[in-house]
């Protein structure tokens, strides 16, 4: 990691500075960012716009961080513009995710995208994406993660995200708590920024929570949106999805024309975008789903999720994979707190804790501890194993994701 935006000042320079030529959302927040991104891309894909989408980390492959609608990057397009600009990246020597990043905003460029919705990496401030001008700037939920690099307090977090406000662009955010709405407010209006707190101004009623996703009533400033469903589970998806429409109401201006164009996008997300991985069900009976969750925050959406799909017998299993700089007090924390039973395993990177400083930790804050072998171990074990109103939930890291469905 390199913190600072000069190398993709001169990196973009270089490449004739594709992020100008482009229309984009930029998206920051500790959880919920890949998927309001995915959100807002797949309403502007429903809307008919040619829509660029830049998120990381991928799960199977460097491609998918570069996709229009919903479709990779061609890897020999990825090749021929790396070789095109091979003096560039060797004289800037940009980090892998500079460089991806990079790659993206060309892709676009090269692509005439009509709307290119951007995933802030880490931060915001200093993210390398944070050379955009967008048409709408959001933040999603804030929570403790990076801690090292990014402050301690959700309040220093949120000022490092609201780093991405531009003057005279709407910030918009659907973040909880009024310390971080102080700082979120503070920040932007420092930057010549309007600050919209989406919770005051939007509506959400008769939400229903399903395996497959949510249905709800959303009213905002423009119209109500009435049996809108979401095709992300969870109730933590509600004010992602809630951030996501206003967005599209902002920077797309076929949404105002016709709001079906928002039911398609948030039905299909999935489809639309190419999002992966967010409580999405791998096998219905026993349940099975497969979550990229990998802060306390995150592991806490995904359990309730999980639980909230079980029947009251049914028992909890987590396997669980994580990586080293993550805080795994907290995470086994929200692990304790759902009581849920746990398969930890290592992961096939330097990075991951490895699974017998895993397993001692979890097993020493008193959680039930099932051995295995590994990712694939643990699965069939739980089929094995499990009556039918039992769950696993896969989570930990995107790693642990890929390791299970690849």
């Amino acid at each position: 990691m390199k913190p600072g935006l000069e190398r993709m000042d001169t990196l973009l320079s270089a490449m004739g500075r594709p992020h100008e030529r482009f229309r984009s959302v930029h998206v920051a927040g500790t959880n919920g960012k890949g998927s309001t991104a995915s959100m807002v891309a797949a309403i502007a894909t429903a809307s008919g716009l040619r829509t660029g989408l830049h998120t990381s980390p991928h799960l199977y492959d460097l491609a998918e961080r570069l996709r229009i609608n919903g479709v990779p990057a061609p890897h020999d397009w990825i090749a021929d513009a790396v070789a095109r600009f091979r003096p560039a990246f060797d004289t800037v020597e940009p980090s892998f995710f500079e460089a991806m990043v990079a790659l993206s905003f060309l892709y676009f460029a090269e692509q005439e995208v009509d709307l290119a919705v951007v995933e802030v990496g880490l931060g915001g401030r200093l993210d390398a994406t944070n050379v955009l001008h967008p048409e709408v700037a959001l933040v999603t939920h804030i929570g403790l993660d990076h801690t090292d690099l990014l402050g301690e307090t959700r309040e220093a977090v949120a000022r490092e995200k609201a780093g991405i406000a531009k003057l005279g662009v709407p910030l918009l955010s659907a973040a909880a708590g009024a310390d971080v709405i102080a700082a979120l407010r503070e920040t932007a209006e420092a930057r010549g920024a309007q600050f919209v707190n989406v919770r005051d101004e939007v509506a959400v009623e008769n939400v229903e929570e399903q395996v497959a996703g949510l249905v709800l009533d959303l009213t905002t400033p423009s119209r109500t949106y009435q049996r809108l469903r979401v095709g992300l589970p969870g109730r933590h998806q509600v004010w992602n999805a809630a951030l996501a429409v206003r967005a599209a109401e902002s920077a797309i201006a076929e949404v105002i024309h016709n709001p079906d164009t928002v039911a398609r996008g948030l039905a299909e997300v999935g489809k639309l975008s190419g999002l992966a991985g967010r409580c999405e069900t791998y096998q219905s009976t026993p349940l099975i789903l497969v979550d990229v969750a990998h802060n306390a925050d995150g592991l806490e959406a995904a359990l309730a999720a999980t639980r909230s799909a079980l029947p009251p017998a049914g028992t909890l299993y987590v396997l669980f994979g994580t990586m080293q700089d993550k805080d795994i007090g907290a995470l086994a924390d929200a692990l304790v707190r759902y009581d849920a039973t746990v398969l930890p395993v290592g992961l096939p990177t330097p990075r991951a804790l490895p699974a017998g400083t895993l397993r001692d930790t979890l097993r020493a804050r008193g959680l039930r501890i099932i051995d295995v072998a590994g990712v694939k171990d643990g699965i069939n074990w739980f089929r094995r194993q499990a009556g039918g109103a039992d769950g696993l939930l896969i989570t930990g890291s995107h790693l642990t994701v890929a390791e299970a469905t690849s």
